[in-house]
């Protein structure tokens, strides 16, 4: 059918619609909707402010196109009148069938996603092309922000069947501009050199300094802006100001040079400080506690951070929203400055609700376990942010946040919303494999710190290797009772030769099983206790080593002394910790110390005591936290103590500390560090005719040292650690991957060895020369590279390091490989 070309109204001027122009209007009988391919024509009608029995007219027709386009589904608009009967053309805007990115490095992907989210754009939605020009123009000027002003950006739209099409936004974003100079003018108290030093961006860096910023940051500038006028305003400058900026640019646009001009004025000291407003009673405490003080120099900083203690002292008190304004009042004359402090403390607000997001695994009431902020409580600043820093400290969560909402129509209540993020909680392994140190290894284990989102820890570990068959069953309730008391138990069953251990050689069996009840003291201090049942068998293959051959004899069968010795134990523990790591798994911030003493009691068969204490410090060092230092410590010490039939008890050897490996000294073998196992042979001279032997004077033996590490009674190992970025990955996977420089020292000692009893004895030819295993001052220490990652198997650690300081006999490795929890 051919409809009459008459126009009905004029075209519209933000439209690309043609209409017939009409010189009458006309009822309209029926409407017919021509070009819809994907949106139906029901809904099509429902955007029509016209129906049938409607008289037309100009101010109905441009309704009815505005309508259309409001509806965001046409990108085209065509109105004919075929009679009576009102003809809508349309041409519908095609639908995003992709979205792809090319060549953007500064931008990540999902930065680009949700900035195209919040202007509507997405896959399945109909392109609006209009906003592609904006959108090219806004990614322009963040490139132009950074400093980049050859940076370009296209949208490329490639049409597709069925009314679909491809959006590829193409980046070049080409070399960021670099500093040439900063020039600062008017400043005579300070000297250039000194106000770069407190600047973000530099120019002129050398070659080292390699966290100096050269690349022009329109953002950065602004920040280095403020710094400048908060160093002045911190030492009396209280009208420093910077009157204006310059940024100019080389032809090539690869250099910039800014140039601010400031005015310093005279310095002010403070001649009265006043508190006024409702201070709710804590008139007395406030004045003599803030730093403020009548005579003292103008201090900005000190003026903020009086700001923000009133704010948070009142706070503690259900006060969430204070407003303390600080009032200055000049007297030119004399340069000083009256500080009025305006307080308004606002209405107590209670919490209604506390609400969680994102936990798709744990469940709410765990981590309600670890808020300390209640419902229906005060809001307390003091309280959300010890809530949010224990939540983080859960190895099974990645990031915490939160925020408070006002509830609609109340002015005096909020609703708390913690957003998590989770990271995997466990570990699961099952193979086979084989190894040079190993051999024949098989293992199934499952590691689970989150069970089923409880919270409570459960493992369950079978494994075979080469030096250890072990089946171990653990579990821990962190919050066995509402007032966070834990209780845990294990139950453990292993064979051990630790001639494959890398120690001298034994063979053990032990089962045990044992308890540990654990009490806050406070959200960062815990104290547990434990008892412990131990039953262990023990061989020492005819090695006769002087320091293990003590221990045996107390045990030993005299008419069998060959045979395997056993004894059983209660061991007693106390342990105290301490946490304000700001993460549960790859922290950078805050610290660890753990401290335990544990005794066996005076009935078991062997009575010895041990003292371990383990301490790391981070000290972040950018404000983003990916530079950061570790600070390392552990040390402990054992002995036995009373006697038996006469003989003094001693630290059984099997408890011996040993060090070398992934988590105490990288660069040498696992647990190869400490004093070596000594075999004492005394020589015959003759016989007598009876053929009874004639010993030598003893000071003619021959003493003989085992390859491998003995372990000793003390120990202290020390290390530090740079924590940097990792090359090539993304500031994302700063939680799963960490890579870190480090220098480890430290030593494994025996309190107990009588160095001048061997020390003019002959050693064994093939032996390492003896040492005063006695000595602490014997450390070793290694540097290096290590790079851990906390993979779908569980947490990996690859070390490549260089032994620094090495003992005769010590074995040195570059590069060691681990699979555990080191962290």
């Amino acid at each position: 059918m051919k409809c009459n070309k008459l126009v009905l109204a004029a075209i519209l001027a933000f439209s690309s619609s043609s209409f017939a122009q009409t010189a009458y209007d006309f009822v309209v009988e029926d409407i017919r909707v021509e070009g819809l391919q994907r949106v139906a024509l029901g809904a099509a009608l429902t955007y029509l402010p016209v129906q049938r029995g409607d008289a037309m007219n100009r101010f109905r027709i441009t309704q009815l196109i505005r309508s259309l386009y409001s509806s965001t589904h046409f990108e085209k608009v065509e109105i004919y009148r075929d009679g009576n009967i009102l003809v809508v053309e349309v041409a519908e805007r095609p639908t995003i069938s992709n979205i792809v990115f090319e060549g953007n490095d500064d931008i990540k992907d999902e930065q680009l996603q949700e900035s195209l989210e919040n202007s509507n754009i997405r896959i399945g939605e109909p392109l609006d092309r209009t906003v592609i020009t904006s959108i090219e123009n806004g990614l322009k000027d963040f490139f132009y922000s950074i400093g980049k002003y050859n940076a370009d950006v296209s949208a490329i739209v490639t049409p597709l069947p069925r009314n679909r099409v491809d959006l590829k936004l193409l980046f070049e974003e080409g070399d960021a501009a670099k500093i040439q100079q900063i020039n600062i003018v008017g400043n005579e108290i300070f000297e250039d050199d000194e106000l770069y030093k407190q600047m973000e961006l530099q120019f002129d860096a050398p070659w080292w300094d390699f966290l100096s910023e050269t690349r022009y940051q329109q953002q950065t500038l602004s920040g280095d802006m403020e710094t400048i006028t908060s160093y002045y305003k911190d030492r009396g400058y209280l009208q420093f100001s910077i009157d204006s900026t310059q940024v100019a640019m080389t032809p090539e646009k690869d250099g910039i040079y800014v140039t601010m001009n400031v005015s310093e004025g005279e310095q002010y000291n403070i001649s009265e400080v006043e508190l006024v407003g409702d201070l709710l009673g804590f008139e007395n405490f406030l004045a003599q506690v803030i730093p403020l003080e009548s005579g003292e120099l103008y201090n900005q900083a000190e003026i903020t951070y009086t700001e923000d203690f009133i704010s948070k002292y009142l706070g503690r008190f259900g006060y969430a929203y204070p407003t303390v304004t600080t009032i200055p009042e000049i007297n030119e004359d004399d340069k000083t400055v009256k500080l009025t402090l305006s307080v308004d403390p606002g209405k107590r607000i209670y919490v209604r609700r506390v609400n969680f997001a994102g936990n798709t695994v744990t469940s709410d009431a765990v981590l309600r376990q670890n808020v300390n902020q209640m419902e229906g409580t005060w809001l307390s600043e003091p309280l959300l942010d010890s809530s949010k820093a224990q939540l983080s400290r859960l190895t099974y969560m990645e990031e915490v946040e939160y925020e408070t909402v006002r509830v609609p129509g109340v002015d005096d209540k909020v609703d708390v919303d913690f957003t998590v993020k989770e990271q995997a909680s466990g570990s699961f392994n099952a193979g086979i494999g084989y190894g040079d140190a190993t051999k024949l290894s098989l293992q199934a284990g499952i590691q689970q710190d989150n069970f089923l989102g409880t919270g409570k820890r459960v493992g369950l570990n079978i494994s075979t290797v080469s030096y250890q068959k072990q089946a171990q069953i653990t579990y821990l309730d962190p919050f066995f009772t509402i007032d966070g008391i834990s209780l845990g138990g294990s139950v453990a069953y292993s064979e051990f030769d630790g001639g494959d251990f890398g120690v001298i050689q034994y063979n053990s069996k032990r089962w045990s099983v044992g308890a540990n009840v654990g009490y806050p003291i406070n959200e960062v201090n815990r104290i547990s206790f434990g008892l412990t049942y131990s039953s262990v068998e023990l061989s020492d293959d005819n090695t006769n080593y002087v320091q293990t051959r003590r221990f045996y004899d107390q045990f030993a069968d005299q008419t069998d002394p060959d045979a395997p010795i056993d004894y059983d134990s209660f061991l007693a523990s106390v342990t105290w910790s301490r946490n304000t790591l700001n993460r549960g798994l790859f922290p950078t911030a805050g610290s660890s110390q753990r401290a335990s003493f544990s005794v066996t009691t005076p009935n078991s068969d062997v009575n010895y005591f041990k003292l371990v204490g383990d301490g790391k410090w981070y000290f972040p060092l950018t404000r983003n936290q990916r530079w950061s230092v570790l600070a390392r410590l552990r040390f402990g010490y054992g002995n036995g103590y009373g006697d038996t039939d006469g003989v003094e008890q001693i630290l059984p050897f099997t408890e011996n500390f040993t060090a070398g490996g992934a988590d105490t000294l990288r660069g040498f073998e696992n647990n190869t560090v400490g004093p070596r196992g000594l075999v004492r042979f005394s020589s015959v001279l003759t016989t007598s005719p009876t053929g009874v032997p004639i010993l030598r004077d003893p000071s003619q033996d021959t003493i003989a040292l085992s390859q491998r590490s003995l372990g000793g009674n003390a120990m202290a190992l020390g290390g530090l650690e740079l924590i940097v970025p990792t090359p090539f990955l993304e500031a994302d996977f700063d939680n799963s991957v960490r890579t870190s420089i480090f220098f480890d020292v430290g030593n494994v000692w025996d309190t107990e060895f009588d160095f001048e009893t061997y020390e003019n004895l002959n050693v064994q030819q093939g032996s390492d020369g003896l040492q005063d295993y006695s000595d602490w001052k014997l450390y070793r220490s290694s540097a290096g590279l290590s790079v851990q990652w906390i993979s779908p198997m569980g947490p990996m650690v690859f070390s490549f390091s260089r032994a620094l300081k090495e003992r005769e006999g010590d074995d040195a490795r570059f590069f060691t490989f681990n699979i555990g929890s080191t962290f």
